[in-house]
């Protein structure tokens, strides 16, 4: 139970973050601009990089710190940057094929449960 408390509150402060970076860049840029999602994705994946390299592996952080930080934080800020890492783990253990092929069926049937979601919805609801 304690390490879903440490996701969760790292979820809620991830969020929040993702939250005021999205009203920072309507502020900016006006609610028609989709750049904060954007920047937020930069941004989630630049720091996954950086957590995972400097405190995971050099520094050898605990899982907790690990859970708290990419799963819970970063999660909550986008899932993107869980996303980003699947695909570089999988690169750079040389599945090139199935790291191109995950990001291609992770992206084409994303959009296309979206499509299927929207159409289920207005149709009967």
């Amino acid at each position: 139970m304690y390490k879903v408390l440490l996701v969760a509150i790292g979820g809620g402060i991830g969020a929040s973050l993702r939250y005021l970076t999205n009203l920072g860049a309507f502020r900016l840029l006006g609610t028609n601009a989709l750049w904060g999602t954007a920047a937020i994705n930069i941004l989630g994946s630049f720091a996954m990089g950086l957590f995972i390299e400097i405190l995971a592996r050099r520094f050898g952080g605990s899982a907790e710190l690990r859970l708290f930080v990419a799963s819970g934080i970063l999660g909550g800020f986008t899932t993107f940057s869980a996303f980003s890492l699947d695909f570089v783990v999988l690169f750079e253990r040389g599945d090139v094929g199935q790291a191109f092929a995950y990001v291609a069926i992770s992206v084409i049937i994303s959009i296309a449960a979206l499509f299927a979601g929207l159409y289920l919805a207005r149709t009967f609801a």
